[in-house]
């Protein structure tokens, strides 16, 4: 939000430098994020003086240029060639002087220097309106007053205006600070409680009156809960043209391009009161207007030309023939104010918060107005603000009040009641306030303290503070105005050591995630909204368990996720896209359900594998990912968690063409394998992914904070090799369960070193090389030992296998 301090200073008087300001306010939490200057012409016209054309006369070697003597006021005429055909003797003209810094059409910036043109020194440049910044005429040079003073600097001939402008960090929740006047009244609590007593003034609307009843348009309010207040007057006889340049500086210094009078008057008294307004073409108004809503799919175009179909939730103000407007939003094409219009209905309203946002979302439509009515303004400026409008139109644009103003109320928005105890204030703010200082700052609050006593204060909060409803939120107003920084602590530091249990979740998830990283997986965060529709790619997932938005911002992120499959395929998408194909991705999150019995959040630890397994390198070929690298990231973080005893038992999920899923007796920890193509195809994916998911609730519930471990073994162990020729259905893991119950008790590590299939050897058949690892912890083994444990295990493949010695 951006705020004049020109426009300020009209609300309060203040001679403070704007840094001083800028600080208070920020202490006040309304934080200005920068400062910045605005000129109403770029550059203020600086060194640009007014000369007088003593001799013009034309050039020897152009017809079009012309060489003329100019008196600048210094005593000392300069020759300055010009190209202008209105270039006279005896004018008086604005003169860049050399040194000067002008600026184009496109705000570039360009500096006068001495020069020649033609052969003819030229010492400056006699200006035309456009190249100075104070129009668009390029017709020929300015003629200035004949009574102007040779050298009187142009700035304080065309009163150049310069202003200050804050760029406020304005919260969604401080509804009243967004305007001139909000921000004022902020500033003057935070004058008085730094000891500088102000005023606020506010612009008076007592001129206001009806200067003829000849242009009535009744009010028919039907959804009085969606429009609890609407105020409507007509004002006919106006001029609708360029606005003054007062009204236009103050709009321009905060971002506004000025359209026209009427138009730059309600926008200045939004900016001003924050109070929208709408001005409709009387002329185009049938009948009476009628505020209610449509039936859906009504349609209807709005001022940008567009063609938007409607809800049946939308407010609409209409006459008896149709629409006119998107109450609160954004205004129709056919009545809005032309340069043709001679009389206009002039709107002031308060809407339902929760029905304009709702629209605005609705419809992706973000308008100044839409800002503020769905944050909810104050109620009670509805009907000044409107004569405020009228009386500013009236002097930009004439015309006269031709109605009565209509105010339909039919219930009034009541104020607010809190009770403030003092005792929570000083429990709260961690001081002692005194009882005088609290009742002085909610009163520099428009806050009314209704009842006194020992124990607290009966306050009524302004209807248009919507933040400040409860006792809490009146000691946060206290203590802002009061100041963070004004409140006193001990020196003296004191320290406990907590009880933290070994176990705490994010402490795992620092140690997984660490692993991850050393690893080359690198963290990701997506958003916990989704799009209804990715359920449709898993029969697993059931649309009814949809936990979805009342109020979503878009229908991309109208409900919660019941996977982090498709979120982090987003990402690996995205990344793919822009030519980062080799991914290792994992992320933190949770999925949302909503069961029978009621709302259900599970923690889950995703990871992502695509692409190659390495970087292109002299020293080594690119060789892609493959499952088993996967499955070896996904172990490694059950090993280093501790968790044993795993089994691998066949994958439920349908989001997988194969995969495995990694169990604890009945319980799934982890599912993991290859996302199915048609999944895939869905987000642009053409390589093969893997993904992993793990149940990482389940886990924390496994791990136990009990250390165990045991001694270095002081005998050596022994390394002994197999190769089997086994049946290609022979699984790796059927090999490793027979040689553990074949030998329990010395039997320490099994590995798969090599695995050949081809030629020369039988069909049907593959060849696995195994290394087993023999080691007794409490004597050195013998080969009569190492030999017996061997023959066992190669017996009992033979048996349960059918396998042969290569």
């Amino acid at each position: 939000m951006k705020i004049s301090y020109n426009w300020l200073k009209q609300f309060i008087k203040i001679d403070w430098k704007s840094d001083e300001t800028a600080a208070l306010l920020t202490d006040l939490g309304l934080e200005v994020e920068i400062v910045e200057k605005y000129q109403s012409v770029k550059g203020g016209l600086e060194g640009i003086v007014v000369g007088h054309v003593l001799t013009c006369v034309q050039h020897p070697d152009a017809d079009r240029l012309k060489i003329t003597t100019v008196d600048l006021g210094n005593g000392i005429p300069v020759q300055i060639v010009c190209g202008a055909n209105n270039v006279a003797a005896g004018q008086k003209v604005p003169v860049a002087t050399i040194g000067t810094t002008l600026y184009d059409a496109a705000g570039v910036a360009f500096s006068i220097k001495k020069g020649k043109i033609r052969g003819q020194e030229s010492h400056g440049m006699i200006c035309a309106e456009d190249e100075i910044g104070l129009g668009d005429s390029h017709d020929g040079i300015m003629i200035l007053d004949d009574a102007l003073v040779p050298g009187t600097p142009a700035a304080t001939v065309f009163k150049i205006e310069d202003d200050e402008v804050f760029e406020i960090g304005l919260t969604p929740n401080r509804a009243d600070a967004m305007s001139h006047l909000g921000t004022a009244r902020d500033l003057r609590a935070g004058l008085l409680q730094s000891g500088i007593n102000v005023e606020l003034i506010t612009p008076s609307v007592s001129n206001f009156r009806v200067d003829k009843r000849t242009l009535k348009i009744d009010i028919d309010v039907k959804e009085p809960k969606l429009a609890p207040r609407y105020c409507g007057v007509t004002i006919s006889g106006i001029e609708v043209k360029t606005s003054p340049a007062w009204l236009q500086n103050r709009l321009k210094a905060i971002g506004l391009n000025p359209k026209n009078n009427i138009v730059d008057v309600t926008n200045y008294v939004l900016h001003e009161l924050g109070q929208p307004l709408h001005a409709f073409d009387a002329a185009k108004i049938n009948g009476k207007i009628i505020v209610q809503t449509l039936p859906a799919g009504t349609k209807f175009t709005t001022l940008d030309d567009v063609e938007r179909t409607l809800h049946e939730e939308d407010l609409m103000i209409c006459d008896e023939k149709g629409p006119l407007c998107i109450a609160g939003v954004f205004g129709g094409k056919k009545s809005g104010v032309s340069e043709n219009t001679n009389s206009i209905f002039l709107e002031s309203a308060y809407f339902n918060p929760v029905s304009i946002r709702k629209t605005a979302k609705r419809h992706q439509l973000n308008t100044d107005a839409s800002f503020r009515f769905e944050r909810g303004i104050d109620p009670t400026i509805t009907e000044y603000a409107l004569k405020r409008a009228a009386l500013l139109i009236q002097e930009v644009a004439g015309g006269e009040i031709t109605s009565d103003v209509f105010n339909v109320y039919p219930k009034k928005i009541e104020d607010f009641s809190v009770f403030l105890n003092f005792s929570k204030v000083a429990k709260i703010i961690g001081e002692e306030l005194q009882k005088d200082t609290i009742k002085k700052i909610l009163v520099s609050l428009d806050i009314k303290v209704n009842s006194v006593s020992d124990a607290g204060l009966g306050l009524t909060i302004p209807a248009y503070r919507v933040d400040v409803q409860r006792e809490i939120d009146v000691i946060e107003e206290i203590l802002r105005v009061y100041g963070y920084n004004n409140i006193n602590f001990s020196k003296k530091l004191n320290a406990t050591v907590s009880n933290s249990p070994r176990n705490e979740d994010y402490k795992i998830q620092n140690v997984i995630a660490t692993q991850l990283n050393s690893q080359g997986f690198n963290e990701m965060m997506a958003n916990s909204l989704t799009t209804a529709s990715y359920v449709a790619l898993s029969e697993d997932l059931n649309p009814t368990n949809n936990v979805t938005m009342l109020n979503p911002l878009s229908a991309d992120l109208s409900t919660m996720r019941q996977s982090l499959l498709f979120s982090g395929l987003e990402a690996v998408s995205y990344n793919i896209n822009r030519k980062n194909a080799d991914l290792k991705l994992f992320e933190f999150g949770k999925t949302y359900h909503n069961y029978l019995a009621g709302y259900e959040e599970k923690k889950h630890l995703s990871l992502f594998l695509t692409g190659n397994r390495n970087q292109e390198n002299w020293t080594s070929t690119q060789k892609p990912s493959d499952f088993f690298l996967f499955k070896g990231f996904a172990n490694g973080i059950l090993s280093r968690l501790g968790i044993q005893k795993t089994q691998n038992v066949p994958v439920t999920s349908d989001v997988f063409s194969e995969g495995i899923a990694i169990s604890v007796g009945n319980e799934i920890l982890v599912e993991l394998g290859v996302v199915k193509k048609s999944i895939l195809k869905h987000f642009g994916i053409k390589q093969e992914v893997f993904f992993a998911d793990f149940n990482w609730s389940l886990i924390l519930k496994l791990l136990s904070s009990k250390i165990k471990y045991t001694e270095i073994p002081k005998y050596p162990e022994v390394r002994r090799d197999l190769a089997l020729l086994i049946d290609q259905s022979v699984t790796y893991d059927r090999i490793y369960t027979i040689a553990c119950q074949t030998e329990k008790a010395l039997l320490k590590d099994i590995n798969l070193f090599d695995v050949y299939e081809g030629q020369k050897l039988p069909e049907g058949k593959k060849s696995y090389a195994l290394s087993f690892t023999i080691q007794d912890n409490s004597k050195t083994l013998t080969d009569v030992q190492i030999d017996k444990i061997m023959s066992k295990l190669q017996k009992n493949f033979e048996t349960e296998l059918g396998a042969t010695l290569r």
